[in-house]
């Protein structure tokens, strides 16, 4: 059994309504072919809710999983979705949404809007999900106001500062550079084979004070708890680039693991210490030891199955 090609019953519930959803979803697209005038907003709210009532109101639900009784092994790991690589795009744009339809939206925008809106709670300061983030400390982290010094001057000279000395500056999509994963391969030895589970998520961008800089630092956002997050992420609708009659969701990509990544850390009892802290100084050495991890991972259900 390649474990690369093992997936469990929620993959291969995607990959089904992924083939039976073409007729249904190009209705919902391609009213505009028969007809002599554009599509009324009326008309793409309608495209839109067939959609949902497409894919459901609810995401694939997971399995339970009974720790004692169904994981003989697991590990967790995390990962680097670097969104400077091409298959990661679909992650990464539009970043600019002044012209383009209004389902389309980045997953950056995507996760933003939920914490805005409270369809999405669960938000943290670190990986291992235990101080919560306040919406309000996620948002103040991201925007910064400087006053310029002609600013400076007026508001010495007791008169109100002028607007146009007021520089805002804040953290968009734009900015993203990348993604951390934390997630869990487990093997299911109910069902015999090897299983990942996404744990929660993490955008990376520059500080917001050091934004203009030539070289600035990059800082963890905020941590996403994945499950509590399903909900906003399935109904969001992604650009295929393959087959726009078959939109997709972020949910089906990022429980598909359609993306490419590396890791950069391995749960260990070093502290959870990060590859780059074991070996330093040295990125070919570093991308090997991920690759060994990831090998050594795929390879455990292959060596089970050993005689």
């Amino acid at each position: 059994m390649n474990p690369l090609r093992s997936h469990n019953n929620l993959m291969i519930l995607c990959v089904l309504t992924f083939i039976g959803m073409s007729p249904t979803a190009l209705k919902g697209q391609a009213n505009w072919l028969n007809s002599t005038e554009a599509p009324s907003k009326n008309e793409l709210k309608k495209g839109q809710e067939d959609f949902y009532k497409l894919i459901g109101e609810d995401p694939i639900a997971y399995r339970y999983i009974d720790q004692e009784r169904d994981i003989f092994w697991s590990t967790e790991v995390w990962e680097i979705l670097d969104l400077n690589q091409k298959q990661n795009f679909v992650y990464y744009y539009p970043t600019d949404t002044t012209n383009i339809d209004i389902s389309r939206r980045s997953l950056f925008d995507v996760i933003i809007n939920g914490i805005k809106t409270e369809k999405i709670k669960e938000v943290y300061s670190t990986e291992y999900l235990q101080e919560r983030k306040s919406v309000r400390d996620i948002f103040d982290s991201m925007k910064k106001v400087d006053t310029t010094d002609l600013g400076v001057q007026q508001f010495n000279a007791g008169e109100p500062v002028d607007p146009q000395y007021i520089r805002v500056t804040k953290i968009t999509s734009r900015d993203i550079m990348y993604y951390k994963i934390l997630g869990m391969w487990y093997f299911d030895k109910r069902n015999g084979e090897m299983r990942y589970r996404i744990k929660a998520i993490c955008p990376v961008a520059p500080d917001v004070n050091e934004k203009d800089d030539e070289d600035p630092d990059l800082v963890e956002m905020f941590w996403v708890y994945y499950s509590g997050a399903r909900q906003q992420l399935h109904h969001t609708e992604v650009f295929n680039e393959n087959n726009t009659a078959n939109p997709l969701t972020y949910d089906h990509l990022l429980n598909l693991r359609k993306f490419s990544a590396t890791i950069y850390k391995q749960k260990n009892a070093y502290e959870d210490r990060a590859i780059a802290d074991y070996i330093r100084e040295n990125a070919l050495f570093q991308l090997e030891e991920a690759d060994r991890i990831k090998e050594k991972i795929l390879n455990f259900e292959l060596d089970l199955w050993n005689y």
